[in-house]
């Protein structure tokens, strides 16, 4: 069991961005997405296509991808920690979708990217690995962390709870 958050956040952010990466090359393989997420990071740091689908272009791709994805990480950590760890299909599903869409805006909207996707698919697959990211993500967290990194402190210590709690009751 992991009991720092960050380390957490880190690893569960890695290995939730392995899944969304076997879903992208399957979805670029299958000709449903016309490049992979990496490739369109990558278009942010080059100024060509082709350096950007080279070798040198998919390492930089990769390290972005995965950087983004640890940070991801580390913020879904922290929301189990403020949040709880109940309802992780949604939260993970939802979080996933909303982080991978708000990089994708960003990495569109860079007026230098040459290798953004324009199509609807692309996009819905980039969102469905994303989704993917999100859920494994946050289920990795939830069964590596210690149970200490999910006790946080009630906001108002004044008053009794109503009812046990999804922690008390495990």
């Amino acid at each position: 069991m992991i009991k720092d958050r960050f380390l957490l956040g880190i690893i569960s952010g890695f290995l939730g961005n392995v899944a969304k990466n076997i879903i992208d090359e399957v979805s670029v393989k299958k000709k449903i997405s016309q490049r992979s997420f990496r490739s369109t990071a990558a278009g942010v740091f080059v100024s060509k296509k082709s350096e950007a689908q080279n070798i040198n272009g998919q390492i930089l791709g990769n390290l972005f991808d995965f950087g983004m994805a640890s940070i991801g990480g580390v913020f879904i950590v922290e929301l189990l920690s403020k949040r709880g760890r109940d309802h992780l299909i949604t939260k993970g599903i939802v979080t996933g979708i909303s982080m991978g869409s708000f990089i994708t805006f960003i990495l569109s909207a860079i007026p230098s990217n040459k290798v953004k996707p324009t199509d609807a698919a692309s996009n819905l697959s980039y969102m469905l690995s994303h989704a993917v990211y999100g859920l494994v993500t946050i289920i990795t967290a939830s069964m590596l962390g210690h149970i200490s990194i999910f006790d946080s402190k009630p906001t108002n210590d004044y008053l009794p709870p109503t009812f046990e709690t999804t922690e008390e009751n495990s």
